[in-house]
């Protein structure tokens, strides 16, 4: 019983690890459909923060935040084309959902290396195209 209401109690007070711990011993499609949902949603907030930072340090350059802006819908429309094109073979099938999302969340997580990259960069970087932070 104590036992029983110490993993009751984990789960309440820490549910990231509890939910990282269900991905982990994900026993059917469904949870795992689910987990690879989480991990995309994860990786796209993440780089929607970064977005909106590098959009910040554009905002005196209108024309690097419009190629920025550009750069980013055909980078989406390339990741959603090629996971779909990576997950055409289950098309229809339960493991759908997790491939194409597994999919989507890997490029997401390079995109994200991407952007951090370009916040890293340093004052008088010429080839970085994104101002430092001041």
């Amino acid at each position: 019983m104590r036992l029983a209401f110490a993993a009751l109690a984990a789960c309440l007070l820490f549910p990231a690890a509890a939910s990282a711990q269900d991905c982990a011993n994900a026993a059917d499609q469904a949870k795992l459909n689910e987990c690879a949902a989480k991990a995309l949603h994860e990786a796209d907030t993440q780089l929607n923060a970064d977005f909106k930072e590098i959009e910040t340090r554009l905002a005196d350059d209108a024309d690097a935040k419009k190629l920025f802006v550009e750069a980013q819908r055909a980078w989406i429309a390339f990741r959603d084309a090629e996971c779909g094109f990576q997950s055409s073979g289950v098309a229809g099938g339960t493991a759908y959902p997790m491939i194409n999302a597994n999919c989507q969340a890997g490029l997401t997580n390079q995109r994200l290396m991407d952007f951090k990259n370009y916040l890293a960069c340093e004052e008088g970087d010429m080839s970085c195209p994104v101002p430092a932070a001041e």
